[in-house]
This record gives C-alpha cells, sequence and structure tokens, in this order.
C-alpha cells in the first residue's frame, strides 16, 4: 500500500534572500536585485524538494514576506498596528489593521503555483491563508464607511479567487493554513470567535463544488515561529470538533510535538468521516534534532492504531519558517528531516501492507 505524504509549506529562506529582503525593506537594495535572490531561491528550493523523493512539493514559500500577509505585502490601506499575537517565548508578531475599504488581495496565490511549476514536473501543492486569519485586520472601532459585513462580503470574494486561481492554475491541491483556530479559543474560551472563523471558511469553501472540495484541506498548528509557539497550551479536543466541521477533504493537523498523541487521535477518530484523509504530522519543525525514519515510521504506526490506514497521511507539524525572516531552522536540517518523513512513511506503508 502507499500512504500519501506532504509537506506543509515554508523552507528556511537562503541567507542570500533574507539579505536581500532587510536591505530592500531598509531601502538599501532594488527590486531587481530581491526579484533575482527569489528566483534562485525557489529553483534551489524546488530541487532540494525533488531530491528528498516527496511526492508531493510546494516552492517553500520562498515568494511570500510570511504565510499570513502575502495577499496583502504593499497595500496601501492599512496601518501597521493591529492584533498583536504573542508567542511563548515573549516574542510577538502584529497583524495590521484596515484604515480604508474595499478589501482587495494585492497577491494571489496562483501566481507562486505559475512560478514553482516552470522548475518541476512533480505535483505541486499551494498553501494558501484561510479568510478566517484575514478577519482580524478588521480593526475593532470599525472603518468610517465600510461596514464590517461590507468587508467579510469582500473578503470571502477575495479568498475563493485565491482557492480557485490556485487550483486553476495547476495546483494538485490547495491548503487553507488555519492556525488561528486554536488561538481563537484561547482568545475567547467561550469559542465564538471559533464558530465565526469556521463559518466564514465555510461559506468561502461552500463555493466550490465536491470534486474541488476533495483537493482543498485545512492545516491546523499551535503557531510555530522562531522556535516558539502561540498556543500549545491550548487544548487539543477543544478544537478539532468545530475544526471537522470544515467542509474540507483533508486535514493537515500538528501531531509529534504534542505531549499525548493518542488522546488526540482518540478525538480525531471520533469526528473523521468517510472521504476525509487525516494527514498526521510526524516531523517537529522546532526540534533541531533531525528525526529518523524508525521514528517516523513508529509515529504512523501509532496513528494507524486509530485511524483506517486508507484515510491516512503524513506531513510535517507546521513548516519551517512561516515569516520569511526566520532564521532559527537551517534549510539543511529542514530538508534532511522531509526526508526522514518520505522515508519513515514508506517504511511504514511496507509493514501496514504486508
Amino acid at each position: 500500500m502507499t500512504i500519501p505524504t506532504e509537506p506543509i509549506g515554508s523552507i528556511p529562506r537562503p541567507p542570500s534572500l533574507v539579505q536581500a529582503l532587510e536591505d530592500r525593506g531598509r531601502g538599501r537594495g532594488d527590486d531587481a536585485a530581491l526579484q533575482a535572490a527569489q528566483e534562485e531561491a525557489v529553483k534551489d528550493t524546488i530541487a532540494r524538494f525533488e531530491a528528498t523523493g516527496s511526492p508531493v512539493i510546494t516552492d517553500g514559500e520562498q515568494l511570500k514576506p510570511s504565510f499570513a500577509t502575502y495577499p496583502v505585502a504593499g497595500v496601501t490601506t492599512l496601518v501597521p498596528e493591529g492584533v498583536v499575537i504573542p508567542f511563548a517565548d515573549g516574542h510577538t508578531r502584529t497583524l495590521p489593521s484596515l484604515s480604508e475599504g474595499p478589501f482587495r488581495y494585492a497577491t494571489f496565490a496562483e501566481s507562486y503555483v505559475r512560478q514553482a511549476k516552470k522548475h518541476t514536473d512533480l505535483p505541486v501543492k499551494q498553501p494558501v491563508i484561510a479568510p478566517s486569519a484575514l478577519s482580524l485586520l478588521y480593526p475593532a472601532g470599525g472603518v468610517e464607511g465600510y461596514p464590517r459585513e461590507a468587508f467579510l462580503a469582500d473578503l470571502a470574494d477575495q479568498a475563493e479567487t485565491d482557492i480557485r486561481s490556485s487550483l486553476e492554475a495547476g495546483a494538485t491541491s490547495v491548503q487553507l493554513d488555519f492556525t488561528e483556530g486554536r488561538l481563537a479559543v484561547k482568545l475567547d474560551p467561550s469559542k465564538g470567535l471559533l464558530d465565526q472563523f469556521v463559518a466564514l471558511n465555510n461559506e468561502v469553501l461552500d463555493r466550490f463544488s465536491d470534486s474541488e472540495r476533495a483537493r482543498i484541506g485545512v492545516h491546523t498548528c499551535p503557531g510555530g515561529d522562531q522556535d516558539s509557539t502561540h498556543s500549545l497550551d491550548v487544548d487539543y479536543a477543544e478544537l478539532l470538533p468545530s475544526l471537522f466541521r470544515l467542509h474540507v477533504g483533508a486535514f493537515y493537523l500538528q501531531l509529534a510535538s504534542e505531549p499525548d498523541p493518542g488522546r488526540v487521535l482518540e478525538v480525531v477518530r471520533s469526528h473523521l468521516r468517510p472521504g476525509q484523509r487525516v494527514f498526521v504530522g510526524v516531523i517537529d519543525p522546532i526540534d533541531p534534532v533531525v528525526e529518523t525514519p524508525e521514528q517516523v515510521r513508529d509515529r504512523v504506526l501509532e496513528a494507524a492504531r486509530y485511524l483506517p490506514a486508507e484515510q491516512l497521511g503524513t506531513c510535517d507539524d507546521c513548516g519551517f519558517a512561516p515569516f520569511a525572516d526566520d532564521t532559527s531552522t537551517s534549510r539543511d536540517i529542514a530538508f534532511a528531516k522531509i526526508a526522514a518523513r518520505v522515508e519513515g512513511t514508506r517504511l511504514a506503508a511496507e509493514v501496514l501492507g504486508g
């Protein structure tokens, strides 16, 4: 038998790209130098992905400033003071805030698909930010002349275009990044915010056919950044029942870094429906130690005790560098971990098939 295995998305940028981004941000570089560094990074990332034996690849998000803000990079109707996301180690990330309407994406992910497909014949997976995350851009005090209802309608339209255009550009699958799911429970233990997030995402997902939704998945994790997380202290069981209400064909779940994976798998088993596939995280991007293929194999076999093998897949817990300036993990370590995931998944498939 074969167990599918897929990356989540981001790969640490090479030093040349990190430097080019820093230079451009400080007004020292130019667009041509940055574009050249980005193109080389994409080409190298895809070549290294192929060398791991991964049957599905991404561009490593080398062209994104971050997994969350790529659609609005360069948008002039935003101000920098928005929602602040605190991480366990004390550092924070701040989302921008909308200052006027209407809301429009400046960049759609289909451009990343087209760039990646220039360099590979392998299936390309495209991560996109979930509309629920971008809903946090609307300020609590409102926007004059642009009510929240109008913003959410525009956001849903833009998110649909982001997903649909990626599929039309040739992405084998599209993954909604929903790291704010667990964070929503932390911000609002009543789960009212989480319910709003699920409803908004489903409003967009319901615009797709059953066959299209079979190619759409959702990823959740406790928000890895600079070797820290923002919501690992939230009980997974508080999120999972709501997560499985999302109208998608695949779920990509952080699991390798979870202290009690068996308990999580019990909850997953009770909510998994026919026709859905669960990709369990078998690689911890925050842990600097590279997993062995045998460790990965054993994690897969543990998951297979709870979930039907035909509905099982493997993935990394999270992207390795969701923000472009995150250099906490090296590219060499990231690709070594991916290679271990690929080989370990193959070993587990041999055991389960034999």
